[in-house]
């Protein structure tokens, strides 16, 4: 896979430093002192960048963990069909929550994990994406700390993927296939 095929950058590197930094100071200021740590939960694998530069601007103390759901194999389109590939390690009952991901666009696959975190009766739950996609939403999803929203395009770079490459893309790209 080539680079070559990114036709246009939605988020350069600093700007992804910015959305980073500021996410960091509304999580915090957000959460402000707990009874417990927060626990930060990563969907894996897009979120992995994100969420471990996210967690070192954090300043409220945080255990993290991760979860792992699939709906689009190696394809650019959301099958709707979501497979939880790996769960968490820890429970979430009675925590203070936050779920971190990298986009929401259709949010289909995002609002049955949100589902499954509800029933696991956390203390509180709330969602961080570094990508929006309002465009391209079918289920409803209320984001509570938002990076960017973006064009409905195809996006990789700085963990998003297509069949697995660009996620090292220090920036966020247009992928014409």
């Amino acid at each position: 896979m080539k680079n070559s095929e990114v036709t246009k950058i939605l988020v350069s590197e600093d700007e992804v430093r910015e959305i980073v930094g500021r996410l960091g100071k509304e999580i915090s200021e957000s959460y402000g002192e707990l009874d417990r740590e927060l626990m930060v939960i990563g969907l894996l694998r897009g979120s992995f960048i994100f969420m471990a530069d996210l967690i070192r601007v954090i300043d409220t103390p945080l255990v993290v963990d991760f979860m792992t759901v699939s709906s689009y194999g190696d394809g650019t389109v959301s099958s709707g069909d979501v497979k939880v590939v790996m769960d968490l390690d820890s429970s979430v009952e009675g925590r203070d929550v936050l779920l971190v991901e990298d986009i929401v666009d259709t949010g289909r696959t995002f609002s049955k994990v949100v589902r499954m975190m509800k029933n696991r009766n956390p203390k509180s739950l709330k969602i961080c994406t570094f990508l929006n996609k309002p465009e391209a939403r079918i289920a409803d999803i209320d984001i509570d700390f938002c990076g960017i929203d973006i064009p409905n395009e195809f996006a990789v770079g700085y963990g998003l993927d297509y069949a697995q490459g660009y996620r090292n893309l220090p920036y966020v790209g247009v992928l014409e296939l």
